[in-house]
């Protein structure tokens, strides 16, 4: 495959509802502006001239692929939807921008420490994406953070980088402590966050029976306020770490045991996609002040965790929403540079090693989740039934009704439709309207519907009661796919993620539509989507066209989404494919197969092998009465055999 050039920005003539001005034609322009690409996007995803979303891993720096053209090939390969595919160079393009914002923010400074990032394993844990992670962040002393022991077995065997820090965090046990400080013997350099004081006893007596001085942190609960749904992440009832009496309490006990040397390291979270920089300021400024007092104190202070926190544009809006951020990532790194100086120069003290554990800045657009449309179901026929004298007085004013509808008048008549509407359905329930009539009545409140859409669609101003009708006349698009497997923030704490076509982006999108997934379960389901600085209840799509595939992306959903997800009607992992940008093109690096149905039956303790047996006992006992022939029950048992072996999501036709 030949690189492509990167498409060029949008055109400013676009109207604001996405439409263009010039001659009513649809563009790829309108498309950007439509799905807020840019805002979102860049520099990494766009529309080339096709219609079709370009990748470009190396961001402004390299060539793109045609991700469209990238599936069908994929689906070449007998990989069929849905397909997770990873772009290594994104993540690679992350880690590079991430440093060296801290590193001009250091020089616009003169800041006198250095800064060394920790990616926080939580976030993804797949073996090949923490791999590229630790190959791509040697040149920066990028480190890794354990939340947990799984997770600190991983970053012992993985983080091999000289120099690179290994944070740990989370509950831990003597065994957890143990581990992390032996690690201090291969050359590691681990530090233990201390987050109960249970834990200090436990450090100290390791240490003890080690004979192994280790490095100390604490995390603090500060008193500074998070924003957005983790905004609760600190204060006095957070989940994790030291009020500030119970930090003094730490500090009195190691220096008791001649241990404060060992305290190196304060930590603080306060939560994850904050979309507010002046929440962060706040917090790193109370940080800074706690770091210069346990520098007083005598601890031997050398490193300032200020956490997560560094939030994603999941809408491109650049506000404060909750699925944006109102500062980009060097006012973030001139912040906690700033900041941090400031503090301690007033307190005469040395400045920290600065570390941050952006996860979901790094790992989010690395990974684009492409997933087809099986189908779909409409709300209703735009064309009235033919309604004369002798049909009931309901039907004859619902047909004057849809007759009468225009621009002056289409406020009022909605009322009078949804009114009629009712009284047929009250009086069918009194069996004064047959089952045909009352169908007469919903075609005909619907075609209303219809009718007065098309004319609102046109207004600058929508009045408040008819805001609604696009979504109540939404058509529902079936998607190959599981929403409590692969996007299950969506489901769990309405995160918006950007979804849109890959392909037909210079058509109009004419359709609205929420999406329905796979599972049995009315919560399966997607129906809000990214909207400027909001969401809105529905998604433009364009008609499906028969035998055609159609294919939807959803972005920026490269961070715990893949390992938070669930097995709900057993359907499992999907494919993932990694794909490198070479100078030919691009190259297929990895395939990773998904779950089969055989292996998520495993996991819910069924044996393959006993299935098929227990079928077979089945088909024999149908044989001998008689309710099943030879060649059905062995078709039966081939199509059964056949399935374990298979996808657990649809085959598309």
């Amino acid at each position: 495959m030949k690189l492509q050039p990167l498409t060029p920005s949008a055109s400013d003539s676009v109207s604001d509802h996405g439409v263009s001005d010039q001659m009513g034609t649809w563009t790829i322009e309108d498309s950007e502006k439509l799905y807020h690409i840019q805002g979102w996007g860049e520099p990494y995803f766009s529309i080339n001239a096709a219609g079709h979303i370009t990748v470009s891993p190396q961001g402004d720096r390299g060539g793109s692929i045609d991700l469209y053209e990238l599936v069908e090939s994929l689906k070449k390969r007998n990989l069929g939807l849905p397909l997770l595919i990873r772009f290594p160079d994104i993540l690679e393009d992350r880690i590079e921008r991430l440093n060296a914002c801290f590193s001009k923010a250091i020089a616009r400074y003169n800041y006198p420490g250095v800064y060394r990032g920790v990616y926080p394993v939580k976030c993804n844990q797949e073996r090949h994406l923490i791999e590229d992670l630790v190959r791509f962040g040697e040149p920066y002393q990028l480190g890794l953070e354990a939340g947990s022991k799984p997770e600190l077995l991983i970053a012992l065997a993985c983080l091999t980088t000289p120099g690179a820090l290994l944070i740990c965090n989370g509950y831990k046990d003597r065994q957890y402590i143990e581990t992390a400080m032996l690690a201090q013997r291969l050359g590691r350099k681990t530090i233990v966050v201390m987050e109960q004081l249970e834990e200090v006893e436990l450090a100290i007596a390791a240490s003890q029976n080690l004979g192994i001085q280790p490095i100390l942190g604490v995390r603090a609960k500060l008193g500074s306020r998070g924003v957005g749904r983790w905004g609760g992440s600190t204060g006095d009832r957070a989940k994790f770490g030291l009020t500030i009496p119970e930090i003094i309490q730490v500090c009195d006990r190691l220096q008791g045991l001649g241990m404060l040397d060992c305290l190196q390291l304060l930590h603080f979270h306060i939560g994850s996609q904050i979309s507010s920089i002046s929440a962060i300021k706040d917090a790193i400024r109370e940080a800074s002040q706690i770091y210069v007092e346990l520098a007083k104190l005598g601890a031997n202070m050398q490193y300032l965790d200020v956490g997560g926190g560094l939030g994603v544009d999941y809408d491109g809006s650049k506000t404060n929403a909750p699925a944006s951020k109102n500062y980009n990532m060097q006012n973030y790194a001139n912040d906690i540079v700033a900041e941090v100086k400031e503090a301690c120069e007033q307190g005469k003290i040395d400045a920290p090693v600065l570390i941050s554990e952006s996860g979901r800045a790094i790992a989010s657009h690395q990974s684009i989740l492409v997933f087809d449309i099986l189908g779909s179901s409409e709300p209703s026929t735009a064309n009235p039934p033919n309604i004369n004298d002798d049909d009931h007085l309901l039907l004859r004013n619902l047909a004057e009704t849809y007759q009468s509808i225009n621009p002056d008048n289409y406020q009022e008549a909605y009322h009078d439709a949804i009114q009629f509407k009712g009284e047929a359905i009250s009086v069918f329930n009194f069996g004064y309207l047959n089952l045909r009539d009352r169908a007469k009545a919903e075609q005909l409140y619907w075609a209303c519907c219809h009718k007065i859409r098309e004319i609102i669609r046109d207004l600058e101003i929508i009045p408040d009661d008819l805001k609604s009708i696009e979504q109540i006349m939404a058509s529902i698009y079936y998607v190959n796919l599981s929403v409590f497997k692969s996007a299950p923030d969506s489901w769990a704490i309405d995160q918006l993620f950007p979804i849109l076509p890959i392909h037909r982006l210079n058509e109009e999108p004419t359709q609205r539509a929420t999406l329905a997934d796979l599972t049995c379960d009315s919560d399966g389901k997607i129906d809000r989507f990214i909207n400027w600085g909001d969401s809105k209840p529905i998604l433009e799509l364009h008609p499906l066209t028969p035998s055609q595939p159609y294919y939807l992306g959803m972005f920026l959903a490269g961070a715990y989404q893949e390992i938070m997800g669930n097995l709900h009607n057993l359907f499992g992992d999907t494919h993932v494919v990694h794909i490198q940008l070479n100078p030919q093109g691009y190259q297929v690096e990895y395939v990773i197969k998904g779950d089969t149905m055989n292996e998520v039956l495993g996991y819910v303790q069924y044996d393959s092998e006993d299935l098929v047996e227990s079928i077979r006992r089945q088909t024999e006992k149908a044989l001998q009465s008689q309710k099943i022939t030879i060649e059905e029950s062995q078709l039966l048992l081939q199509n059964y055999e056949r399935s374990l072996t298979q996808y657990t999501y649809l085959t598309s036709h």
